[in-house]
């Protein structure tokens, strides 16, 4: 019915309804939102951001066990892996040997080599029980023998520069990326030190560090090479790319084949790839040149150490 309405609007002598009074800009604005929608991982009480943060916990708590149990000493267990240790130099605190396998020693060549070996370094031997040796080795199999060894003293990286520049040698670094077989960090770790390499880099997560198995695997190269530890192994390529190192990627599918590369006599850091997956984004970006070793269609790839020994190889052919 006309003049019962509510609106804020005037009507004219002639019952025309006029312009409606303004909102001073407030419908504007509301018409304008709130931005793009967040997405779910990002919205506060979503299920989707909810399993993110459950995710990040579940992962922070993996790298504190692992840097927990990096942090302490390590149980090398078994007769042959033990004797191998102790012939390779590999540091030792202690020497567990089950009661009564001490005065059995004569039956097993290795356990008795075990012991001389330990009393030629003055290492403690230490006797435990049989069940109490299966609590500290969790119930894996120990053949009543076990070696104590200290956590490994990583370098910094920068330090194999240092160690480089009082070579008289131009530097040659080896970095690692991702790889988790602690055999082939070992077995890297030997070829670097027989190519005259001054060190090996390796990323402080998701990688393997210097456990016992890569110790024996080394074959006592380990004692006489350092290895450091990086935090982000992209910019430790970085670091070392302003000290002037050219920075060599290795994997499959190389710009240029490894011994048609010129530059190995120059300052070099070869970077090798985990198994599997090669080298990461970040860190391929970070090389000045991806070179690939030629091998038959018939085999897919090569092991990570036996690639990064052939390419020492050729490194150490270069500098002659």
């Amino acid at each position: 019915m006309a003049g019962n309405s509510q609106r804020r609007g005037r009507r004219s002598g002639d019952g025309k309804k006029t312009a409606t009074a303004g909102t001073g800009g407030k419908g504007r604005r509301a018409l304008a939102g709130r931005g793009a929608t967040p997405p779910a991982e990002a919205r506060p009480g979503h299920p989707a951001q909810r399993r993110a943060q459950a995710e990040v916990r579940r992962r922070t708590e993996r790298d504190r066990s692992r840097q927990r149990a990096e942090e302490a000493p390590e149980l090398l267990l078994g007769r042959n892996p033990v004797v191998e240790a102790l012939r390779a130099q590999i540091p030792a605190t202690a020497l567990y040997v089950v009661t009564g396998d001490v005065s059995r020693g004569g039956t097993d060549e290795r356990i008795t080599e075990a012991i001389t070996l330990a009393a030629d370094r003055g290492l403690p031997l230490l006797e435990v029980g049989k069940g109490e040796f299966d609590r500290m080795s969790n119930g894996a199999l120990h053949q009543g023998i076990g070696l104590q060894v200290p956590p490994y003293q990583y370098a910094h990286p920068d330090d194999l520069l240092d160690l480089a520049g009082n070579s008289g040698r131009p530097p040659l670094i080896v970095a690692m990326d991702g790889v988790t077989d602690p055999r082939n960090l070992g077995a890297v770790v030997r070829s670097a030190a027989a190519f005259d390499a001054h060190g090996v880099v390796v990323p402080q997560r998701r990688a393997v560090g210097m456990t016992a198995s890569a110790w024996r695997t080394s074959a006592g190269a380990a004692a006489r090479l350092p290895v450091a530890r990086a935090v982000n192994l992209a910019r430790a390529l970085g670091s070392y790319q302003d000290a002037g190192l050219q920075t060599v990627g290795l994997a499959g599918d190389g710009d240029v084949d490894v011994h048609e590369y010129d530059g190995f006599a120059d300052p070099v850091a070869l970077v090798v790839g985990a198994e599997g997956t090669g080298l990461s984004r970040l860190v391929r970006e970070r090389c000045d040149v991806v070179v690939r070793i030629p091998i038959t269609r018939d085999t897919e790839s090569l092991n990570v150490s036996v690639a990064a020994g052939i390419a020492l190889y050729a490194a150490a052919a270069a500098r002659r």
